[in-house]
């Protein structure tokens, strides 16, 4: 029994066992009919006596049917025009010349088609199959081995419906076959193929079950009467494949002729159905064409669509069976997988596709190159319908584009999609206009005099409803969703506001802000400080603005050109959490920047770690060699003070000196230390804090 069951879930092994049994039943199907068509007794009760040249008319015109299915011109196949003249034959002449005939049909139609020998074996078995059923029906209920004496009884009310049940029971036999292939083959449910066709391929198969009779009434009283009805046939024949047509364009896609968003949200809904039922798995990958738009761009839109018509083929033939392939949108394609037992089936196909891209596509004129960003996503895991799985999907694909990683699985906390972020989203728009965003400011004390060599502006944000926002959270939200640069415009018009009224006041400290890459890269960013500059009368020493390292290594020509255009301005550049990445000395000594800070994570642990000392002594000594002043940021206890001290570090800011300050509170610690104090006092003058939590990241 396990030895049983091993084979039955090997999908290979049960499917070459399923069209061995079909084959083997079609070739029993067609011997049986050879053997008793030469009982002549038998023939002899069935058989009307009807010229030979109708009989061979009638067995062109199954050949002729069976190469115009009643569906799309497509390849969608369907009822065949070919059921109604088999179904004459089997009332006008015998079952056996049926099956023959329906065999050399299949023949014609498949080497027509070009089909492999399989699948030709295939058909041909299970149309014999189907017609040997149906006319063995038909026999024993209308016949009932009694030899019809007069032309009349052809047409009698019992024979009639004898010849249409027999018809009927050839079709369900025909599709019952075929769907159980498909379940052996590609693994579709039987239930989900007779869901999704079953209605469909009955009302294409009834109209040719019901022309059965008139053709049996044309051939046998008057064989000429045929001619007659040939062009209703077609009328009926072209009126059902127009609206099938019609149905297929519905559905599809007419530039790759793939499942469109509509049919492939329909297989989905009954993919996660099953998938409940069973409570199975499934998954959804979404692939999206990278630098498509350069083809369509360099090359033309009739060069890109003729590649996404190749790409739809390679894809095609890479899913197979294992799923559906839809084009979603543009150069967007879709796979549904509707059962896979772990998340590792699903990237296991993920990164078949992605294999799929390193073969150049061939079109006409062109080799192209192209590469294919995935996103996964698995039901029930990440989603609870389709159209939720769908989303995470893309999320999925768009962080995949973002990291050029190739292929991402769906990631709750780096979706900014969620309801709650996309809330937290529009409030934050709306913060920003209300002017609810506050700037807090944090002192930096010089080792050499104590003395406030200036301060950071922090955002802060205490929401309506949900209190005071992790700036951290918002932050990363405004990033990934385009708001950063409206953020970073409202905190540096804040910290000028407050650097024009501090140093009005005789308070010359500078305010440093932080700003973003897109920020550098944007191409008015150097036009908009000026501009702010002039506006509160401020000296360009009164802002400084500081950068991570991740602003110079993404795209280092372009970051320091806008960067030597700041320093021209004369604000002063600090590069922010030094250490966290990979910065170069090279790279240091090719941008004008005047400071360093070095991340709290190696001043916290400098008291107790060897390493961590080193690393700072380390980053002390090689920003001196450059001439640039070093900043130690997170700076919470006397021991830590004196360590940096000891280690020649320039600056220091942290809950030791104060916590981040509103402006007015931040103005009166200002005026309270006078501008400077003896460097041993200078955590006895900070302001009274409370014990500091994890500090937030700063924007």
């Amino acid at each position: 029994m396990a030895r049983w069951r091993a084979f039955w879930s090997d999908p290979t092994l049960r499917a070459r066992a399923y069209l061995a049994a079909v084959i083997s039943a079609g070739f029993f199907a067609l011997l049986g009919a050879a053997v008793t068509k030469l009982d002549h007794v038998t023939v002899q009760h069935s058989r009307m006596h009807v010229p030979p040249a109708v009989m061979w008319l009638l067995v062109a015109l199954v050949v002729l049917g069976e190469a115009r299915p009643v569906l799309s011109r497509r390849g969608t196949d369907g009822a065949s025009l070919g059921l109604a003249f088999g179904a004459a034959i089997f009332a006008v002449d015998c079952w056996q010349d049926a099956v023959f005939a329906q065999a050399l049909a299949m023949v014609f139609s498949e080497v027509g088609r070009r089909h492999g020998w399989s699948r030709l074996s295939f058909n041909v078995a299970q149309q014999s199959v189907s017609y040997a059923v149906g006319g063995l029906l038909f026999y024993t209920l209308a016949d009932g081995g009694t030899a019809i004496a007069r032309l009349s009884n052809v047409l009698g009310p019992a024979r009639v419906a004898s010849l249409m049940l027999a018809a009927s029971v050839v079709v369900v036999v025909n599709h019952v076959l075929v769907w159980l292939c498909v379940t052996a083959v590609r693994g579709v449910p039987f239930g989900l193929q007779l869901h999704r066709d079953g209605w469909r391929q009955t009302r294409a198969s009834a109209a040719m079950v019901c022309l059965g009779p008139l053709v049996v009434g044309a051939t046998v009283y008057r064989a000429w009467l045929l001619l007659c009805l040939l062009p209703a046939i077609y009328v009926v024949h072209g009126s059902s494949t127009e609206r099938w047509e019609r149905e297929w364009e519905s559905k599809h896609d007419l530039l790759t002729g793939l499942p469109n968003s509509r049919q492939l949200r329909a297989e989905g809904d009954r993919a996660l159905e099953e998938a409940a039922r069973t409570r199975g798995n499934a998954a959804v990958l979404l692939l999206d064409l990278d630098r498509f738009k350069d083809v369509n761009d360099t090359l033309g839109h009739l060069t890109g669509d003729q590649l996404l018509r190749v790409v739809a083929s390679r894809l095609s033939a890479c899913v197979g069976s294992q799923g559906t392939l839809a084009r979603w949108s543009g150069d967007e394609f879709v796979v549904l997988l509707p059962r896979v037992r772990s998340g590792q089936d699903a990237f296991a196909a993920a990164h078949r596709i992605a294999e799929c891209f390193t073969i150049p596509f061939q079109l006409e004129q062109y080799t192209l190159d192209l590469e294919c960003s995935i996103g996964v996503a698995e039901y029930p895991r990440d989603a609870e319908d389709f159209e939720e799985l769908l989303q995470r999907a893309d999320v999925a694909m768009y962080q995949a584009k973002r990291s050029r990683a190739g292929i991402s699985g769906y990631e709750a906390e780096r979706d900014q999609n969620t309801p709650d972020r996309l809330a937290l989203l529009g409030d934050l728009r709306r913060a920003l206009a209300g002017g609810e965003i506050q700037l807090h400011y944090q002192p930096k004390v010089s080792f050499a005099a104590g003395q406030v060599v200036g301060f950071e502006g922090l955002v802060r944000w205490n929401h309506a409803t949900r209190g005071p926002v992790n700036p951290e959270e918002f932050v990363q939200l405004a990033e990934q969703t385009g708001l950063m640069s409206t953020l970073t415009s409202y905190v540096v018009e804040r910290a000028l506001a407050q650097a024009a009224v501090w140093w009005r006041s005789g308070l010359s400290v500078p305010i440093a802000v932080n700003v973003s890459m897109r920020d550098i890269h944007a191409p008015n960013f150097v036009a908009s400080i000026q501009e702010g500059l002039e506006k509160h009368g401020v000296p360009a020493e009164a802002l400084q603005l500081e950068i991570t390292e991740r602003v110079l290594l993404q795209d280092p020509q372009r970051a320091k050109a806008t960067l030597e255009r700041l320093d021209a301005l004369g604000v002063n550049l600090s590069l922010d959490d030094f250490g966290t990445g990979y910065s170069s000395l090279v790279l240091l000594r090719s941008v004008p920047v005047r400071e360093i800070k070095i991340d709290k994570s190696f001043v916290a642990r400098l008291a107790h770690d060897a390493e961590d000392a080193a690393i700072v002594r380390s980053t002390v000594d090689l920003a001196h060699s450059l001439g640039l002043k070093v900043v130690a940021e997170g700076v919470e206890d006397e021991i830590t003070w004196q360590r940096l001290a000891e280690l020649g570090c320039d600056v220091a800011q942290g809950w030791l000196l104060a916590k981040a300050l509103p402006a007015h509170e931040a103005t009166a610690w200002l005026n309270r230390r006078a501008l400077s104090a003896p460097p041993g006092r200078a955590a006895a003058l900070a302001a009274p804090r409370p014990r500091p939590p994890v500090r937030t990241t700063r924007p």
